[in-house]
């Protein structure tokens, strides 16, 4: 069996994640994990506390370790414990080690980063519709990428553009081809 190669999208809120995770998915035939929060959040119908976010983490690792059962050769994960990382340092200003041992432990063979070029899509599960705060939020993410050391692009642009960029990303940075 092939090895199953994950591809993480990160990035702030309302900025393309889980569109292109499933236009991915789509395109390359290959499951999606999609985002555990907004099921979660649903399920508790009250604000998160800061313990929230520790089972919010567990359940996207359990997605994402059952999703990876699915596939064949490639995994998109919309999210990952980043994004925990980034809330639990930002609303609480601390985070739980399990989340960052657990950051440590997974590995991803590319991340694509998505911009904050398109525009804010309201819902109430998103805090900070600011292009100032969703410029502050990709800044911090664009560090977690570079820290991570794997490789990583920025991803902007039309929803036609990002997924024409990605699948180039994908198939030079994991398949060695040239595009």
């Amino acid at each position: 069996m092939p090895p199953i190669h994950k591809v993480l999208i990160l990035g702030p809120e309302s900025t393309g994640k889980s569109t292109l995770a499933e236009d991915l998915s789509n395109h390359f035939k290959e499951p999606w994990v999609e985002e555990y929060a907004r099921e979660y959040l649903e399920e508790i119908a009250r604000p998160y506390v800061y313990e929230d976010l520790v089972e919010i983490g567990k359940g996207q690792m359990a997605l994402e370790d059952q999703q990876t059962l699915e596939s064949e050769r490639l995994l998109f994960c919309d999210t990952d414990l980043r994004v925990i990382q980034v809330w639990s340092q930002y609303r609480f200003e601390k985070v739980d080690p399990w989340v960052l041992e657990e950051i440590q432990k997974r590995t991803y063979d590319l991340i694509l980063l998505t911009d904050v070029d398109l525009p804010w899509a309201p819902d109430p599960q998103r805090e900070y519709p600011e292009l100032e705060m969703r410029q502050f939020f990709l800044d911090w993410y664009e560090k977690l990428a570079i820290e991570s050391g794997f490789p990583w692009y920025k991803i902007s642009g039309s929803r036609e553009k990002r997924l024409k960029d990605s699948v180039n990303h994908i198939q030079k940075t994991i398949f060695g081809q040239k595009t």
